[in-house]
Protein backbone atom coordinates (compact mmCIF):
# COMPACT_ATOMS: atom_id res chain seq x y z
CA UNK A 1 0.00 0.00 0.00
CA UNK A 2 0.97 3.49 -0.35
CA UNK A 3 0.97 4.42 3.34
CA UNK A 4 -1.00 7.42 4.36
CA UNK A 5 -2.74 5.72 7.57
CA UNK A 6 -0.91 8.53 9.88
CA UNK A 7 -0.87 12.34 9.71
CA UNK A 8 2.99 12.11 8.17
CA UNK A 9 1.01 10.86 4.82
CA UNK A 10 4.05 10.09 3.29
CA UNK A 11 2.87 7.84 0.62
CA UNK A 12 5.63 5.64 0.47
CA UNK A 13 5.43 1.90 -0.63
CA UNK A 14 4.57 -0.55 2.32
CA UNK A 15 4.35 -4.39 1.38
CA UNK A 16 4.52 -7.35 3.74
CA UNK A 17 8.64 -7.60 2.31
CA UNK A 18 8.86 -3.46 1.61
CA UNK A 19 9.82 -1.16 4.18
CA UNK A 20 8.91 2.75 3.68
CA UNK A 21 7.68 5.81 5.07
CA UNK A 22 8.88 7.15 8.14
CA UNK A 23 8.56 4.16 10.48
CA UNK A 24 10.81 2.52 8.31
CA UNK A 25 8.35 -0.55 7.76
CA UNK A 26 7.21 -3.18 6.37
CA UNK A 27 3.11 -3.95 6.95
CA UNK A 28 4.04 -7.24 8.74
CA UNK A 29 2.77 -7.34 12.50
CA UNK A 30 5.59 -6.89 14.56
CA UNK A 31 5.10 -7.20 18.47
CA UNK A 32 7.38 -6.79 21.38
CA UNK A 33 5.55 -7.68 24.18
CA UNK A 34 2.17 -9.23 24.78
CA UNK A 35 1.49 -9.20 28.87
CA UNK A 36 -0.76 -8.24 31.47
CA UNK A 37 0.96 -4.74 33.05
CA UNK A 38 -0.23 -3.19 36.01
CA UNK A 39 1.66 0.19 35.61
CA UNK A 40 -1.34 2.27 33.58
CA UNK A 41 -3.92 4.25 35.01
CA UNK A 42 -5.78 2.68 37.74
CA UNK A 43 -8.66 2.62 35.50
CA UNK A 44 -7.30 0.64 33.17
CA UNK A 45 -4.62 -1.47 35.00
CA UNK A 46 -7.33 -2.32 37.77
CA UNK A 47 -6.44 -5.26 39.86
CA UNK A 48 -5.85 -7.84 37.16
CA UNK A 49 -4.13 -5.53 34.70
CA UNK A 50 -4.34 -4.40 31.04
CA UNK A 51 -3.92 -6.56 28.09
CA UNK A 52 -1.08 -4.65 26.63
CA UNK A 53 0.38 -5.42 23.55
CA UNK A 54 3.21 -3.71 22.31
CA UNK A 55 3.92 -3.08 18.82
CA UNK A 56 7.12 -2.44 17.32
CA UNK A 57 8.08 1.36 15.71
CA UNK A 58 5.66 4.60 15.50
CA UNK A 59 3.99 7.14 14.41
CA UNK A 60 6.24 9.83 15.85
CA UNK A 61 10.27 10.18 17.25
CA UNK A 62 10.53 11.29 20.15
CA UNK A 63 13.45 11.46 21.62
CA UNK A 64 12.65 11.25 24.75
CA UNK A 65 10.64 8.10 24.47
CA UNK A 66 11.23 5.55 27.57
CA UNK A 67 10.38 2.75 24.68
CA UNK A 68 12.96 3.76 22.19
CA UNK A 69 14.42 0.34 21.80
CA UNK A 70 10.57 -0.61 19.95
CA UNK A 71 9.60 2.57 19.08
CA UNK A 72 12.58 3.32 17.56
CA UNK A 73 14.90 0.17 16.79
CA UNK A 74 11.74 -1.78 15.76
CA UNK A 75 12.38 -4.42 17.74
CA UNK A 76 9.91 -7.24 17.87
CA UNK A 77 9.18 -10.64 16.42
CA UNK A 78 6.20 -10.84 13.57
CA UNK A 79 3.21 -12.20 14.55
CA UNK A 80 0.43 -13.06 11.65
CA UNK A 81 -3.19 -11.51 12.08
CA UNK A 82 -4.58 -14.94 13.02
CA UNK A 83 -1.44 -15.28 15.74
CA UNK A 84 -2.52 -12.04 17.43
CA UNK A 85 -6.28 -12.88 16.83
CA UNK A 86 -5.24 -15.62 19.55
CA UNK A 87 -3.14 -13.64 21.50
CA UNK A 88 -6.38 -11.76 22.23
CA UNK A 89 -7.91 -14.65 23.16
CA UNK A 90 -5.18 -15.67 25.11
CA UNK A 91 -5.33 -12.31 27.47
CA UNK A 92 -8.92 -12.48 27.87
CA UNK A 93 -8.69 -15.69 29.53
CA UNK A 94 -6.33 -14.73 31.58
CA UNK A 95 -8.64 -12.54 33.44
CA UNK A 96 -7.64 -8.62 32.15
CA UNK A 97 -9.83 -6.14 32.44
CA UNK A 98 -9.04 -4.81 29.14
CA UNK A 99 -7.15 -5.57 25.38
CA UNK A 100 -4.55 -2.46 25.29
CA UNK A 101 -3.51 -2.00 21.53
CA UNK A 102 0.23 0.26 22.40
CA UNK A 103 1.61 2.41 19.29
CA UNK A 104 -0.54 0.15 16.63
CA UNK A 105 -1.49 2.95 13.27
CA UNK A 106 1.25 1.96 11.76
CA UNK A 107 -0.10 -1.77 11.14
CA UNK A 108 -3.82 -1.06 11.73
CA UNK A 109 -4.90 -3.14 8.13
CA UNK A 110 -3.71 -5.89 9.88
CA UNK A 111 -5.01 -5.56 12.93
CA UNK A 112 -8.33 -5.09 12.05
CA UNK A 113 -8.11 -8.25 10.52
CA UNK A 114 -7.15 -9.66 13.79
CA UNK A 115 -10.66 -8.29 15.23
CA UNK A 116 -12.72 -9.73 12.26
CA UNK A 117 -11.24 -13.12 13.29
CA UNK A 118 -12.04 -12.54 17.10
CA UNK A 119 -13.25 -10.27 19.05
CA UNK A 120 -13.08 -10.31 22.63
CA UNK A 121 -15.83 -9.95 24.90
CA UNK A 122 -13.65 -6.91 27.15
CA UNK A 123 -13.16 -3.55 26.10
CA UNK A 124 -10.33 -2.63 23.64
CA UNK A 125 -8.27 0.33 24.61
CA UNK A 126 -6.44 2.48 21.87
CA UNK A 127 -3.43 3.69 23.56
CA UNK A 128 -1.50 6.44 21.14
CA UNK A 129 0.63 9.48 21.26
CA UNK A 130 -2.19 11.22 20.14
CA UNK A 131 -0.71 12.56 16.91
CA UNK A 132 -3.49 10.53 14.46
CA UNK A 133 -5.79 10.79 11.44
CA UNK A 134 -9.45 11.82 11.67
CA UNK A 135 -10.22 9.75 8.73
CA UNK A 136 -7.81 6.78 10.43
CA UNK A 137 -9.66 6.85 13.92
CA UNK A 138 -13.01 6.68 11.90
CA UNK A 139 -12.47 3.17 10.71
CA UNK A 140 -11.80 2.18 14.71
CA UNK A 141 -15.22 3.22 15.50
CA UNK A 142 -16.81 0.14 16.84
CA UNK A 143 -13.96 -2.14 17.28
CA UNK A 144 -12.18 0.42 20.25
CA UNK A 145 -14.10 0.82 23.57
CA UNK A 146 -11.58 3.10 25.29
CA UNK A 147 -8.82 6.02 23.52
CA UNK A 148 -5.98 6.50 26.07
CA UNK A 149 -3.78 9.29 23.85
CA UNK A 150 -1.03 11.58 24.69
CA UNK A 151 -1.62 15.53 24.44
CA UNK A 152 2.41 15.82 24.47
CA UNK A 153 2.37 19.52 23.42
CA UNK A 154 0.86 22.76 23.10
CA UNK A 155 4.03 24.40 21.43
CA UNK A 156 4.26 22.70 17.75
CA UNK A 157 7.75 24.06 17.79
CA UNK A 158 8.53 21.65 20.85
CA UNK A 159 6.51 18.67 18.73
CA UNK A 160 8.68 18.60 15.59
CA UNK A 161 12.04 19.27 18.05
CA UNK A 162 11.59 16.31 19.95
CA UNK A 163 8.84 14.14 17.99
CA UNK A 164 9.16 14.83 14.47
CA UNK A 165 6.07 15.75 14.30
CA UNK A 166 4.30 18.83 12.19
CA UNK A 167 1.15 20.61 13.48
CA UNK A 168 0.79 18.41 16.33
CA UNK A 169 -1.42 20.38 18.12
CA UNK A 170 -3.85 21.17 16.04
CA UNK A 171 -3.30 17.36 14.98
CA UNK A 172 -3.94 16.01 18.40
CA UNK A 173 -6.46 17.88 19.13
CA UNK A 174 -8.89 16.81 16.31
CA UNK A 175 -7.72 13.62 16.85
CA UNK A 176 -8.79 13.84 20.84
CA UNK A 177 -11.96 15.45 18.96
CA UNK A 178 -12.95 12.79 16.98
CA UNK A 179 -12.86 10.29 19.86
CA UNK A 180 -14.82 12.21 21.86
CA UNK A 181 -17.17 11.78 19.26
CA UNK A 182 -17.13 8.51 18.95
CA UNK A 183 -16.78 7.36 23.11
CA UNK A 184 -17.38 10.30 24.90
CA UNK A 185 -16.04 11.34 28.38
CA UNK A 186 -14.45 8.05 30.30
CA UNK A 187 -17.38 5.95 32.05
CA UNK A 188 -16.50 3.62 34.90
CA UNK A 189 -17.96 0.59 36.22
CA UNK A 190 -19.04 -0.35 39.82
CA UNK A 191 -15.06 -1.24 40.76
CA UNK A 192 -13.59 1.82 38.87
CA UNK A 193 -12.78 -0.19 35.79
CA UNK A 194 -12.99 1.82 32.57
CA UNK A 195 -15.69 0.48 30.37
CA UNK A 196 -15.62 3.61 27.80
CA UNK A 197 -14.82 6.88 26.58
CA UNK A 198 -11.55 9.05 26.69
CA UNK A 199 -8.69 9.50 28.77
CA UNK A 200 -6.20 11.65 27.63
CA UNK A 201 -2.45 11.76 28.94
CA UNK A 202 0.06 14.53 29.45
CA UNK A 203 3.75 13.72 30.47
CA UNK A 204 5.55 16.92 32.34
CA UNK A 205 8.91 17.30 30.79
CA UNK A 206 11.99 18.73 32.60
CA UNK A 207 12.54 22.68 32.08
CA UNK A 208 9.21 22.64 30.37
CA UNK A 209 6.27 23.38 32.85
CA UNK A 210 5.44 26.50 30.82
CA UNK A 211 4.16 23.62 27.86
CA UNK A 212 2.32 21.74 30.55
CA UNK A 213 0.82 24.46 31.99
CA UNK A 214 -0.84 25.80 28.45
CA UNK A 215 -1.73 21.99 27.42
CA UNK A 216 -3.87 21.72 30.42
CA UNK A 217 -5.25 25.27 29.10
CA UNK A 218 -5.65 23.99 25.37
CA UNK A 219 -6.99 20.83 26.85
CA UNK A 220 -9.62 23.09 29.33
CA UNK A 221 -10.75 25.47 26.40
CA UNK A 222 -11.55 23.04 23.21
CA UNK A 223 -13.09 19.72 25.77
CA UNK A 224 -14.28 21.40 29.11
CA UNK A 225 -16.17 18.73 31.32
CA UNK A 226 -15.83 16.17 28.90
CA UNK A 227 -11.72 16.06 30.00
CA UNK A 228 -10.37 13.22 31.49
CA UNK A 229 -7.00 13.75 31.85
CA UNK A 230 -3.84 11.56 33.89
CA UNK A 231 -0.87 14.12 34.35
CA UNK A 232 1.92 11.75 34.36
CA UNK A 233 5.12 12.61 36.44
CA UNK A 234 7.52 9.33 35.50
CA UNK A 235 9.92 11.19 32.90
CA UNK A 236 12.63 9.45 32.96
CA UNK A 237 15.96 10.33 30.45
CA UNK A 238 16.39 7.80 27.64
CA UNK A 239 18.31 7.82 24.28
CA UNK A 240 18.90 10.86 22.82
CA UNK A 241 17.54 12.80 26.14
CA UNK A 242 20.36 11.58 28.12
CA UNK A 243 22.47 14.03 25.84
CA UNK A 244 20.04 16.97 25.76
CA UNK A 245 20.35 20.10 27.53
CA UNK A 246 16.82 20.33 28.63
CA UNK A 247 15.83 16.68 29.23
CA UNK A 248 18.66 14.79 30.39
CA UNK A 249 17.29 15.19 34.25
CA UNK A 250 14.18 13.79 35.84
CA UNK A 251 11.67 16.62 36.77
CA UNK A 252 11.44 18.35 39.86
CA UNK A 253 8.77 17.68 43.27
CA UNK A 254 8.51 21.78 42.23
CA UNK A 255 7.62 21.30 38.20
CA UNK A 256 5.45 18.70 38.94
CA UNK A 257 3.81 20.08 41.88
CA UNK A 258 3.54 23.63 39.96
CA UNK A 259 1.50 21.43 36.81
CA UNK A 260 -0.65 19.72 39.35
CA UNK A 261 -1.74 23.20 41.22
CA UNK A 262 -2.47 23.99 37.59
CA UNK A 263 -4.75 21.08 37.25
CA UNK A 264 -6.57 21.54 39.91
CA UNK A 265 -7.22 25.48 39.43
CA UNK A 266 -8.81 24.41 36.20
CA UNK A 267 -11.03 21.77 37.96
CA UNK A 268 -10.13 18.96 35.63
CA UNK A 269 -11.55 15.33 36.42
CA UNK A 270 -8.20 12.99 36.28
CA UNK A 271 -5.20 11.43 37.52
CA UNK A 272 -2.31 12.04 38.97
CA UNK A 273 0.97 10.53 39.34
CA UNK A 274 3.46 9.94 42.27
CA UNK A 275 7.19 10.52 40.71
CA UNK A 276 8.64 7.39 42.20
CA UNK A 277 7.71 5.99 39.04
CA UNK A 278 10.00 7.37 37.24
CA UNK A 279 12.77 5.26 36.76
CA UNK A 280 13.42 1.92 34.58
CA UNK A 281 11.68 -0.10 36.74
CA UNK A 282 9.01 0.55 35.05
CA UNK A 283 9.66 -0.31 32.07
CA UNK A 284 8.67 -3.75 30.57
CA UNK A 285 11.32 -6.40 28.98
CA UNK A 286 10.98 -6.87 24.92
CA UNK A 287 10.40 -10.48 25.50
CA UNK A 288 7.55 -11.56 23.19
CA UNK A 289 8.17 -14.43 21.22
CA UNK A 290 5.46 -15.94 19.00
CA UNK A 291 4.99 -19.37 19.00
Amino acid sequence: MNCKLCPHKCGDLRTKDTKGGKCGLTTELRVARISPHMWEEPPISGSKGSGTVFFSGCTLSCIFCQNYKISAENFGAPVTAEKLSEEFKRLEEKGVHNINLVSATQFLPEIIKSFEIYKPSIPVVYNTGGFERVETLRVLEGIVDIYLPDFKYSDNKLALEYSGAENYVETALAAISEMIRQKGKLILDDNGIAEKGVLVRHLVLPNHTRNSIEALNILKENFGDLLTLSLMGQYTPCSKATQHIKLSRKITKREYGKVLDHLMKLEIDGYSQELKSATEEYIPDWDYEAK
